[in-house]
């Protein structure tokens, strides 16, 4: 026979605390026997159990609470007697109606019936002093009833809430960083709680903060930025604007949100506010230093936007303002965006265009000035595009000199002048012409140019005078090493070497008696000033027929570019110009047209032929092909770059 549990829980042996720590599997189980030191240590260990307890009848009231949870309710145990458990721990509706109770009471209820094995919840209490405590709440069932711990979570709470502030903020600026930034970037898209429905974020990277970095170290670097924190958010803080967050985002980049953006202008003032918040120097450890920034500004609806979307923007934006001279803001273009994407994409598949046969080649004829005669033409690429079309090479020639796809495309338009010139060679042998090929200097530098050019003129048998290669003023002028050296084996094989652009970059004369150049082609901005004889610009006359001088006396022919009409063609051909080149002459044309330019007609494109004039002379023979020379009031309009 089971002695009585003298001394223990007012709820009987049944209520015994040891099952605090046993899974009931069967409700109905008899209890184990238990000896009345057993009980005795039970209840000991219950009562003064710093983990606060109660044991819980089946009808949800306390039968008996133990001291810890009296401290944390500020009661005495013996008056939480009775007491319905659920409200003392914010279980909260268990006397509304069973439709409106809690889903946390309706588990509760539940575990008190035996239908749930347990209950965890963290739920606010309400404390002594009328504080709330949030506590972990854990509901286990005991026979009779239940056992409810409540464990104080304040502690942990705190812990994990000063975890959480060093995980999301940065250490030397004390801002929110990265991490923060991207979750409150990610709400604000949402929109749940956004008045507006519009984001604005500013994009700031400071200019020339490596410099100081390098020079004066990273202590004082971590200063400036601390320094450069602090203004920013003094400066958001100043507009008034509630919803913008700060943050470092990483080295010298910092971004601004505004989470409920009023428009672009609202935007573009943050951008400008920041700016003029960073114009004083710094006084920093006895170090003034100065530092601008640069600010990408995007500006939009957050319906649609996905953060990522956000970023590459700013991302984009910030790069144009450096770009555009640093220390300004530039707000984000969806128009220069699409461009820099067709870009992007022109540059990605220019090395696949090239394999696949994408380019073609057009020439623009060189005219001698006092015959009339075609004396040779220029190469010209075009890039036939199945999606944009057909391109010129202001399009994609800078794009390939960035990416290095120039020396491949630069070695098929060599090859393709060469053999076409070749094959004019056998039409006309008694007056061949020759081709002019602009090489880039990327390919002087990446790659073998004196064997590409050797092996393409021994592939098509064209003779080495009969090319010319064209570099501009501002590549060959400086020239050494490596170039230097390219040029000369290539004048020794009998290749000509012109200057493109001559008079728009250095303008180094020196170097004209140490180059192995053949020729100079005049830029088209001296020759636009012969446009009109009415208003005749004297200094460039003056200028032109200086450089003519010259290079007639070093051995070196000159090529007008961008010759436009008849006045244009005559005072250079006064001046001395040898050749002119122009839509004065023709535009650029595919192969088979320049045939037609040997024969007596107009030139392509410009209806009836103008009148020769006077007989040119025995110069100008049936061999060497008609006379181009212009009437008074031809031309072919004006042509943007490379002499078109």
């Amino acid at each position: 026979m089971r002695e009585p549990a003298v001394g223990g829980p007012s709820g009987g042996p049944d209520l015994e605390p040891e099952a605090t720590g046993t899974a009931v599997t069967e409700r109905h189980a008899p209890a184990p026997e238990r000896s009345a030191s057993e009980v005795r240590d039970y209840r000991a260990a219950f009562s003064l159990a710093r983990l606060p307890m109660a044991l819980v009848g089946a009808d949800g009231r306390v039968r008996e609470a133990n001291a810890a949870l009296g401290a944390l309710l500020g009661a005495d145990p013996l008056r939480l007697t009775a007491r319905a458990a659920a409200e003392l721990v914010g279980l909260a509706g268990g006397e509304a109606p069973p439709p409106e109770r809690s889903p946390e009471y309706a588990e509760y209820e539940d575990v008190l019936s035996g239908r749930r094995g347990e209950l965890r919840r963290t739920r606010p209490v309400r404390g002594p002093d009328g504080r709330t405590v949030w506590a972990e709440v854990v509901v286990v069932p005991v026979p009779g009833g239940v056992l409810m711990s409540v464990e104080d979570l304040g502690e942990t709470r705190d812990l994990r809430e000063q975890l959480r502030h060093l995980r999301m903020h940065d250490p030397v600026t004390r801002l929110p960083n990265r991490q923060l930034f991207f979750e409150r970037l990610a709400t604000a898209l949402e929109g749940s709680e956004s008045r507006t429905g519009r984001i604005g974020l500013c994009y700031l990277d400071l200019d020339g903060f490596k410099a100081i970095n390098d020079t004066l170290g990273h202590r004082v670097g971590d200063r400036l930025l601390k320094a450069v924190a602090g203004r920013l958010s003094d400066c958001a803080a100043r507009l008034g604007r509630g919803g913008t967050l700060v943050a470092r985002l990483g080295g010298d980049e910092f971004a601004v949100l505004v989470e409920d953006s009023t428009g672009t202008g609202q935007a573009t003032g943050l951008a400008e506010s920041l700016l003029t918040a960073l114009q004083p120097p710094f006084d920093l450890a006895g170090q003034r230093l100065a530092v601008s920034a640069s600010i990408g500004v995007v500006e939009r609806e957050a319906a649609g936007a996905t953060a990522t979307g956000i970023m590459q923007a700013a991302d984009t934006t910030l790069y144009w303002a450096k770009a555009d001279g640093k220390a300004r803001w530039t707000l984000f273009d969806p128009e220069r965006n699409a461009h820099r994407m067709t870009k992007q994409a022109l540059s990605s598949t220019l090395r696949q265009a090239v394999e696949r046969g994408e380019f073609a080649l057009e020439y623009q004829p060189l005219v001698e000035l006092g015959t009339g005669s075609l004396r040779g033409v220029e190469a010209l690429v075009r890039w036939q595009h199945p999606h944009f079309g057909r391109l010129g090479p202001n399009r994609f020639i800078p794009l390939a000199e960035e990416n290095g796809s120039i020396v491949q495309l630069g070695r098929w338009v060599l090859a393709e002048s060469c053999r076409q010139a070749r094959q004019w060679q056998k039409d006309w042998p008694d007056d061949p012409i020759f081709v002019s090929v602009n090489v880039a200097v990327r390919q002087v530098w990446d790659s073998d140019l004196v064997a590409d050019v050797a092996e393409i003129l021994d592939d098509t048998g064209l003779p080495a005078g009969l090319l010319q290669l064209e570099l501009t003023e501002s590549a060959v002028m400086g020239s050494a090493g490596r170039p230097l050296q390219a040029l000369h084996a290539l004048q020794e094989m009998g290749v000509r070497i012109a200057i493109d652009d001559f008079g728009t970059g250095y303008s180094n004369l020196a170097y004209l008696s140490r180059l192995p150049v053949s020729a100079l082609k005049l830029d088209g901005s001296f020759v636009h000033g012969f446009r009109d004889s009415l208003h005749p610009n004297p200094a460039d006359e003056t200028i032109v027929e200086a450089l003519v001088q010259l290079a007639h006396r070093l051995g070196l022919t000159v090529t007008a570019e961008c010759v436009e009409n008849a006045e244009q063609a005559e005072r250079l051909r006064r001046i001395g110009c040898d050749t002119g080149q122009g839509w004065l002459y023709s535009r650029p044309v595919p192969a088979e047209g320049i045939a037609a330019l040997r024969v007596p007609g107009p030139c392509p494109g410009q209806g009836p032929g103008p009148d020769p004039g006077p007989d040119p002379g025995p110069e100008a023979g049936p061999d060497r092909g008609p006379d181009l020379r212009p009437g008074p009031g031809d031309g072919c309009g004006s042509a943007p770059g490379s002499g078109e």
